[in-house]
């Protein structure tokens, strides 16, 4: 589980979450080290993917709290896809039974996201 009750209303918690909402807004992905560099964290290495995983831990439980997806799903590393920590996170949380194929999890999830936060425009 990731380190994730120190960051509950801190400013990286928010920074994070405004970066990862504004991103699936326009049907993209943040990636961690967008949300390092806008936190002064290190861009790379054992610390920063700690740190990383704690924020976004915490945004995908809040989340799924509030009846949305994963967030965390279009927080992705250089290879354009989330980490394993996104899968053991989503098994710890009940959203990935074990066995189940992770990338088709993973697609599922972004398209979620990208429904819920999708911004629609008025029509008057």
């Amino acid at each position: 589980m990731p380190d994730i009750d120190k960051w509950m209303n801190t400013k990286e918690y928010f920074v994070a979450y405004s970066i990862i909402i504004n991103a699936a807004q326009h049907h993209g992905f943040a990636t961690y080290q967008e949300i390092a560099q806008a936190n002064a964290w290190p861009l790379v290495g054992s610390y920063m993917s700690k740190l990383i995983g704690g924020v976004i831990g915490l945004v995908s439980k809040n989340e799924l709290d509030q009846g949305r997806p994963m967030l965390s799903a279009i927080v992705v590393g250089v290879s354009g896809k989330p980490g394993e920590g996104f899968y053991n996170w989503a098994r710890e949380l009940g959203e990935l039974a074990e066995g189940e194929d992770e990338e088709a999890f993973w697609l599922k999830e972004c398209e979620k996201v990208y429904e819920t936060w999708k911004i629609s425009f008025r029509h008057d």
